[in-house]
């Protein structure tokens, strides 16, 4: 099977886009081999509150057991209970160039209106390409967002391989062609986002029923009151279409058929039950989970098989390079 890489921050609660991001990580067990990160060293690049992160970190990780996947089919860990990842970025940095991270966008948006920037935010696109390269990665599934960092890790895969002989896979990246941007409920316009200050702009995964259905009967939609799909003249009807189709696997001409004639009202109630039935169970399975401990243990083998398998590529990297190693 093919080998798939992701890594998710921990950065505060999920938002209904990044459950969708994480059901297609789930989904893929079964037809790849998924070895799957949460990246709290990217974390850091940015001021943190250790305790926050620590919870934070602990909880992604419940949250894709919980959502169903199975750490004997994939491999679950921490970034840095794998000292191997911080070992090739330095590795990688030493065989990259400082024109190729100034043209990184993210870096520039980022940085933005910032008074103090660290170097680590300015390299943490060398550390996402050593997460990548240090499994022989073969696809990379990424929003449209965060190809450029697929791009720069190719870049610096081809030109070490070139100068060194064989030693990296090229990662391919994969974009989801729909649902890959689930946009914002109140301004349609904008991607969904954990760090929009308007709660009720977002569904997160633990949100209670309460506050899924107030936020989904809140969404933005148009005075035309045609249940159509159609993203430039009806922006905020298309997001709840493509949400609904998303959670209830029916293709969007088919709601556009059942909808015919209804207004908005039945399409965010029909959202607001889809939503409510995806989300429950998962808030449940995430509680047994963080209540037992038993995720300790998960990650802690997951970091073990993960170890394992670094080290076979940082060992060729180094003897590559001509450093010693016993």
């Amino acid at each position: 099977m093919k080998r798939v890489f992701s890594g998710v921050q921990p950065s505060g609660q999920l938002t209904l886009g990044n459950y969708i991001t994480m059901m297609r990580h789930v989904e893929a067990q079964d037809e790849f081999d998924c070895i799957y990160c949460v990246v709290d060293l990217h974390s850091i690049t940015v001021p943190q509150d250790p305790e926050v992160l620590h919870k934070n970190s602990k909880e992604l990780a419940a949250l894709y057991i919980a959502m169903g996947l199975d750490p004997d089919k994939a491999i679950l860990f921490l970034q840095s209970q794998v000292s191997g990842h911080a070992e090739l970025a330095w590795l990688l940095m030493c065989n990259s160039y400082m024109g190729e991270l100034n043209r990184m966008t993210q870096f520039k948006d980022k940085s933005e209106g910032k008074s103090v920037i660290t170097n680590g935010l300015y390299t943490y696109p060398v550390l996402m390409a050593a997460d990548i390269l240090l499994y022989d990665t073969d696809v990379v599934p990424v929003g449209d967002d965060q190809k450029q960092h697929v791009e720069l890790t190719r870049d610096i895969a081809v030109r070490f391989n070139n100068k060194f002989g064989d030693t990296f896979v090229v990662p391919q990246p994969r974009i989801a062609k729909v649902g890959a941007r689930i946009m914002s409920l109140d301004e349609p316009s904008k991607k969904m986002s954990k760090s929009n200050p308007n709660v009720h702009s977002k569904i997160c995964i633990l949100d209670p029923p309460s506050k899924i259905k107030k936020s989904i009967m809140k969404a933005t939609t148009d005075s035309d009151m045609e249940i159509k799909y159609d993203v430039v003249n009806k922006p905020g009807v298309s997001n709840l279409l493509e949400i609904l189709s998303i959670l209830t696997g029916k293709p969007i001409p088919e709601l556009e058929n059942e909808f015919v004639g209804e207004g908005y009202g039945t399409l965010k109630k029909a959202l607001v039950e889809a939503t409510q039935n995806k989300l429950i169970p998962i808030q449940e399975r995430f509680n047994e989970i963080m209540e037992s401990g038993e995720i300790d243990e998960i990650l802690k083998k997951g970091a073990e098989k993960a170890d394992m398998k670094a080290q076979e590529v940082l060992a060729r990297v180094k003897k590559k390079l001509g450093l010693v190693t016993y």
